[in-house]
């Protein structure tokens, strides 16, 4: 069986009796429940060869087609986690004890669908469900907005599924049948009449792809991710979710080309760079090396050796670098810029900039007397002064990522934050001195 059910509701949208579950047999079922349900934001599958090719060579199956062509996010289970998609599981449990565990073998498949139909239809609606507050599915479950969303935006299906023959499903009297609610079949993708070509490979759990004899590393962290490559005779550009990742010199030919877009390729738009308005700013992702720097075209250039194994974005400007975090864009650093706006274009991984970073919030001050060794505790984390600052009270600065001790020669030193902690006392302990009783 082809099985699936919404995520809100548990209400089973797909289950489909198939001879085989092959690749095909399951894309089949899956496009006749986006015809009478709608386009889900996203979907959810395991590793199997019919949704990912994952741990094969890194291609595009049939089903990854079916989700990029719809806009519709394919997510993929941690290998070997079955627990993840432990909703379907959970109701192929209910199915197995309340149907097929005690169902005489069916006299072929029509008549076991017509089972699975009417066990399906009184699991939607009359079968009270615990983990939705003892309400039937159907009672959560809504198409309104797909509904809408297919008027503006139809159905989009490869030519292999859209002219096959819709499979058997149950329907209420009332309902239009299948026939009627079909979308029409989408036009014809663009014959290839030469010039650069796109297509999509999704990351093998090694990490490293082969395209057309060339390997391309994006490391085991972007296994079962989708990548787009724009490719022609020159130049070959890796994007991921519109970013690009990737520039490399082509090795490619026209025959290249024309194979490529005969096997699930298209006709490319323009080359993934960032806008050609001079002295625009960029943007470009990097990890600072041990020694506190980054590579910029071909230089290292310095970004503060607190940072070291970090990874930062950079922002270039006409005259400024500055380093900030990926995730929050809380300011890090800023050098002056030796690079020029040509240099950054040409980049890997250049992008146009996002909104300038801001500094981070001011940190949090507070005061500690160091131990007779001249250790002192802040947020959690034991920082050694040196026995020579052995008692005295000391000024601390807390930020997010660093730690910075005033001392008392009129110098400062600045140490990595390793603990999350808040800082909970703002004043230094007194000096415990023993009392003296008469």
């Amino acid at each position: 069986m082809v099985t699936g059910v919404d995520d809100h509701s548990r209400y089973c949208v797909i289950a489909s009796v198939v001879s085989r579950a092959t690749g095909r047999a399951v894309c089949l079922a899956f496009a006749s429940a986006l015809r009478e349900f709608g386009v889900p934001d996203e979907v959810l599958t395991d590793n199997g060869k019919q949704f990912t090719d994952r741990f094969g060579k890194g291609g595009e199956v049939l089903f990854d087609r079916i989700c990029r062509d719809n806009g519709i996010t394919h997510r993929l289970t941690q290998p070997r986690h079955p627990t993840t998609t432990g909703k379907v599981e959970r109701f192929h449990g209910s199915l197995r004890r309340e149907l097929t565990d005690d169902a005489v073998p069916f006299a072929d498949l029509p008549a076991a669908q017509a089972a699975i139909d009417a066990w399906v239809h009184d699991y939607n609606t009359r079968r009270p469900h615990q983990a939705i507050g003892m309400k039937t599915p159907a009672e959560r479950f809504s198409t309104a907005r797909a509904t809408a969303e297919r008027e503006l935006l139809p159905l989009r299906l490869p030519a292999v599924i859209s002219l096959a023959p819709v499979p058997a499903l149950h329907f209420e009297p009332g309902q239009p049948a299948a026939e009627e609610r079909r979308e029409p079949s989408p036009a014809a993708p663009r014959p290839y009449a030469g010039g650069p070509v796109e297509f999509d490979r999704v990351v093998p759990a090694s990490g490293n792809m082969q395209v057309a004899g060339k390997q391309f590393w994006l490391g085991p962290a972007r296994s079962g991710v989708t990548v787009t490559f724009w490719a022609s005779t020159d130049v070959i550009h890796l994007t991921i979710a519109g970013a690009r990742v990737k520039s490399l010199r082509s090795h490619l030919s026209t025959a290249d080309l024309a194979a490529l877009a005969a096997n699930g390729g298209r006709p490319a738009g323009p080359p993934p760079l960032p806008p050609a308005e001079p002295g625009a700013a960029l943007e470009v992702d990097r990890t600072v090396a041990r020694n506190g720097a980054v590579h910029l075209a071909g230089r290292y250039v310095p970004a503060g050796e607190i940072l070291a194994g970090r990874r930062v974005s950079v922002r270039i400007e006409e005259t400024t670098l500055m380093f900030f975090d990926p995730d929050t864009r809380e300011l890090l650093r800023t050098r002056p810029s030796p690079l020029t706006w040509d240099q950054a274009r040409t980049m890997r991984g250049a992008r146009p900039a996002g909104p300038p970073p801001r500094p981070s919030t001011e940190p949090v001050t507070a005061q500690r007397r160091a131990s007779n060794t001249g250790v002192i505790m802040v947020a959690g984390q034991k920082i050694a002064l040196g026995r020579i600052h052995a008692g005295q009270v000391v000024t601390v600065h807390v930020a997010a990522e660093t730690i910075t001790i005033d001392l008392d020669d009129q110098d400062s030193r600045t140490v990595r934050r390793t603990t999350t902690q808040p800082v909970r006392s703002i004043k230094a302990a007194q000096s415990r001195k023993a009392a003296h009783v008469s």
